[in-house]
């Protein structure tokens, strides 16, 4: 095994494009990052760089404390696990597992014991005759990480492996994963773009936009301390709400009434004339399930619910607001890059399943003002000034999926 160290990593396209522009990021021996963000946000070409099969334009790549920007994919040691499996028809399961080990001109008992070792790691015994053609997807993808265990590699490197199964199979296969490499221990790099996956695999999570690294960290810290209004809408499930804001002293004036801007928390406002709150769908209650002590520690406002969603465990409504030019257009253009069809000017709460709220009403709704986000939106910056909330006190919703 071995640690992977970035140091201002740059990939520039002959026609000028800038893919991945001055990344440094460390892995450490035995750690599990995932690298996330957008479709063209440059994960995969970073992860290619790693690997071998992208030229590195400039900066530094080192694997194991060598460097290795000149060095051939097969000299690196590492295995890569691709999105579409990549095994040869022709060939039966243990076959396709023992592929790198036929390279090498292992000998056939040595063969033999390791792919029956790695077989049973990943449940595929039973399968070692049959073709790839009579294997379901989750089959073939625990083929395809198979034939990268057998390699023996100093790293594991991921591109966006789950994409091609459907939604329980994709929630089978990341507890696999999971399991496998905590067992293994060893490095490895995930790429995807399901912040789902992100959230409930990695040690640590790197978030990329447009080739820059926009902030790296554990999955409680990107939910709870988003470094920017970018890594605030992608991070979480459903995504941030946010709320444009004018600051008046010591109240700061929503589409939904004065918050008070006095607390520690809320200080960061100050200076400013408008800015984005963002309040996680989860820090919304119906008002009229809370405790009256708990109550006067957050913000109470009356609106029009347009929607509601009922999911058995959990209630979703939605509250349209209206909002200036300037906070529609930025909100447009992150929904833009997030895929996001939520990202809006409309509140999306997550209440308890045992609310009365109904569309096409009017009701009171509550935050909890201590987990107000302050944003300016001339750049995005996080202006909170905070202590994150405990891992216990963390909502649960911060790890579900879409």
């Amino acid at each position: 095994m071995a640690g992977i160290s970035m140091k201002n990593i740059v990939k520039r396209y002959p026609d000028g494009f800038l893919a991945v522009n001055d990344v440094s990021l460390e892995v450490a021996d035995g750690e599990f990052v995932i690298l996330v963000g957008p479709s063209g946000c440059g994960k995969s070409t970073l992860l290619r760089m790693i690997v071998g099969l992208e030229d590195i334009t400039s900066g530094d790549m080192i694997i194991g404390g060598r460097r290795v920007n000149e060095a051939a994919p097969r000299d690196r040691n590492l295995a890569m696990v691709f999105q579409n499996y990549a095994l040869y028809p022709h060939l039966n399961v243990f076959e396709n597992i023992a592929f790198p080990l036929r390279l090498k001109k292992m000998p056939d008992d040595e063969v033999k014991r390791l792919v029956h070792d790695a077989a049973e790691v990943l449940e595929l015994t039973e399968h070692l005759d049959r073709k790839q053609a009579n294997l379901s997807g989750g089959q073939r993808q625990r083929v395809a990480m198979g034939r990268a265990i057998i390699r023996q590699a100093d790293a594991f490197l991921f591109d966006e492996p789950l994409s091609n199964l459907d939604a329980k199979l994709r929630g089978q296969m990341r507890t696999e994963i999971s399991r496998l490499q905590a067992r293994l221990g060893i490095t490895t790099v995930y790429v995807t773009h399901d912040q789902t996956e992100a959230m409930t695999l990695g040690d640590r999570i790197a978030v990329l936009r447009k080739g820059l690294l926009q902030q790296v960290g554990t999955p409680h810290e990107l939910y709870d301390s988003p470094a920017n209004l970018f890594v605030a809408g992608f991070i979480g499930s459903p995504p941030m709400n946010f709320i444009p804001g004018r600051v008046h002293d010591d109240t700061i004036e929503i589409p939904f009434g004065d918050v008070d801007a006095t607390s520690v928390r809320l200080k960061g406002a100050a200076g400013h004339d408008l800015v984005i709150l963002g309040v996680r769908p989860q820090d919304f209650e119906d008002a009229s399930m809370i405790d009256p002590l708990v109550r006067a520690n957050g913000h109470t406002f009356t609106s029009h619910v347009d929607v509601t969603e009922w999911l058995g465990d959990e209630l979703y409504a939605y509250v349209p607001y209206e909002a200036s030019a300037d906070v529609t257009r930025q909100l447009k253009e992150l929904q833009r890059e997030l895929d996001s069809e939520q990202m809006r000017t409309q509140l999306v709460v997550v209440l308890n399943a045992e609310s009365s709220i109904t569309g096409g009403s009017s009701t009171e709704l509550w935050f909890d003002s201590d987990q107000v986000h302050i944003f300016d939106p001339a750049t995005g910056d996080n202006l909170t000034q905070y202590a994150p909330r405990t891992e216990e006190a963390a909502p649960i919703g911060a790890n579900q999926g879409a």
